[in-house]
C-alpha cells in the first residue's frame, strides 16, 4: 500500500493519512493526530477532493442543452470532455424554460449521451428543468411563451417516460398548484428547487415543509434578504438542510453577500456556475434561441441588459469565493463536497473518496488567495 499523508479534506478538520491500493484507489483514511509523525508522501497540507459537482449548467461550446437535436451528440460528447478537463466530474444539464417538444427531444439526446459515458468525460446526471412552473415576475431571461401554470398533467406531458432521469426541478412553490407538483416529484426522489419565485419566507417554509429541498442561484430572481422582509434565503438559513445554489462570479451577487452567505450557512451553500452555450467559446455576440446574447468578462446578457448567465468554469467559481472569504476549505467543500450530498453519494468527503481512482480525484494547492488546482494523479 502507498500512504499520502499531511492531507486536508474539504469540510474535514485536521490533517489526514491516505491509503492507496496496487490499483492506485484510495482505500484507507486515518485522522492524524495533532504533532504526529506518518511515513508516505507529504502532501503539506495540500487538500484532496472529488471532482466538481454543478447542478445548473446550461449548455457550452455553442450548444444550449434545450435546443439539443440527435446530430448534435458528437459535440455534446466534446463538451463533456472539456468540462472533465476544467475539473468537473458530474453535471446536472440544465434545461431553462421551453416547448414541449423541445424539451423531450434535447431529454432524448441526453438519455442517448448518457449511454455513451467512459473515463475522461463529465458524467451526466439527470437533467435540472428550470422551469416551466416559474413566477412571471421574476422569469428573468426565461421566455414568456412558454411558461405554464403548474399541475401534474403539464408535468407529465414533459417528463413522462423520462422520469427516471430527472434529477432537479426549478418552480415558484407559491403559484396555485405547486404543491401537487412538489408532491408528485419527491414520490418519484427528483429534488426539487424553489427559483425564480416570488415567494417570501412563510410561503417558502411551507414549500420546505412538502419537500422543496434547494434555492436555485441564490438572490437571484426571488426576493431577496431585508431586515422587515426576511423572504427565502432566510427561511433556509434558518431551516438548516435546504441547499443553497450559489453563482460565485462576482456578478451575479456581489462578494460581499456570497461571502455572509456562507458565514451563515457554511454547509448550504452549493456553487453552480450556471453557464450558458458560448462557455469554452471566445466572448463577444453568441445566439440563444432567437435572441442575442452578449458575451463580456464571462457574463451573458441579453440585448436588453438582462443577466442571463456565465461561461465561467465552476472551479474558477471555487477561486474567487476563496478569495473574497478566506476560507478555501469551504469554498472546495461548496463545489465538490456539498453537491453530493444532494445526489445521494455520501454524506463526507472521506466516504466520497473511499474507492476512487486517485487520478479522478482533484489537490487544491496555495492559499485563498492564490488557490489553484489539479488532478491528483
Amino acid at each position: 500500500m502507498r500512504w499520502l499523508t499531511n492531507v486536508r479534506l474539504p469540510a474535514s478538520p485536521g490533517l489526514w493519512r491516505l491509503g492507496l491500493d496496487e490499483g492506485e484507489r484510495l482505500c484507507s483514511l486515518e485522522p492524524l493526530p495533532d504533532g504526529s509523525v506518518a511515513s508516505g508522501d507529504d502532501w503539506h497540507g495540500d487538500w484532496l477532493s472529488p471532482g466538481g459537482v454543478d447542478l445548473q449548467i446550461n449548455g457550452g461550446l455553442g450548444l444550449a442543452f434545450p435546443e439539443l437535436q440527435p446530430g448534435d451528440l458528437p459535440r455534446l460528447l466534446e463538451l463533456l470532455e472539456l468540462l472533465w478537463s476544467d475539473g468537473v466530474e458530474a453535471i446536472a444539464p440544465t434545461l431553462v424554460t421551453c416547448g414541449v417538444p423541445e424539451l423531450r427531444r434535447a431529454l432524448a439526446v441526453l438519455r442517448q449521451a448518457r449511454s455513451e459515458h467512459r473515463p475522461g468525460r463529465c458524467r451526466l446526471l439527470g437533467a435540472h428543468l428550470e422551469g416551466p412552473f416559474l413566477a412571471p415576475a421574476r422569469r428573468g431571461a426565461h421566455p414568456s411563451q412558454h411558461l405554464a401554470a403548474p399541475s401534474p398533467a403539464a408535468l407529465e406531458e414533459r417528463i413522462g417516460g423520462f422520469e427516471d432521469e430527472i434529477a432537479l426541478v426549478t418552480l415558484a412553490p407559491e403559484l396555485p398548484g405547486a404543491a401537487a407538483v412538489i408532491t408528485a416529484l419527491r414520490r418519484r426522489g427528483i429534488l426539487v428547487s424553489l427559483g425564480h419565485s416570488e415567494a417570501n419566507e412563510q410561503q417558502a417554509r411551507e414549500a420546505f415543509a412538502q419537500g422543496v429541498g434547494m434555492l436555485t442561484h441564490s438572490f437571484n430572481a426571488m426576493p431577496g434578504l431585508h431586515h422587515r422582509s426576511p423572504g427565502p434565503i432566510a427561511a433556509a438559513v434558518l431551516e438548516g438542510s435546504v441547499a443553497l445554489g450559489l453563482i460565485a462570479d462576482g456578478v451575479h451577487v456581489a462578494p460581499a453577500m456570497a461571502v455572509l452567505l456562507q458565514r451563515l450557512a457554511p454547509q448550504q451553500v452549493v456553487l453552480v456556475s450556471d453557464a450558458l452555450a458560448p462557455y469554452g467559446l471566445e466572448e463577444g455576440l453568441h445566439r440563444w434561441d432567437e435572441r442575442v446574447l452578449i458575451v463580456e468578462n464571462g457574463s451573458c446578457r441579453l440585448e436588453d441588459g438582462t443577466l442571463a448567465g456565465v461561461t465561467l468554469p465552476l472551479l474558477e467559481g471555487v477561486r474567487r469565493l476563496a478569495r473574497w472569504s478566506g476560507d478555501a476549505d469551504g469554498a472546495i467543500a461548496a463545489a465538490t463536497v456539498l453537491p453530493r450530498r444532494l445526489i445521494e453519494e455520501g454524506e463526507g468527503c472521506g466516504a466520497q473518496l473511499l474507492g476512487r481512482p486517485l487520478g479522478e480525484t482533484l489537490r487544491w494547492s496555495g492559499t485563498a488567495r492564490d488557490l489553484h488546482w489539479r488532478r491528483a494523479a
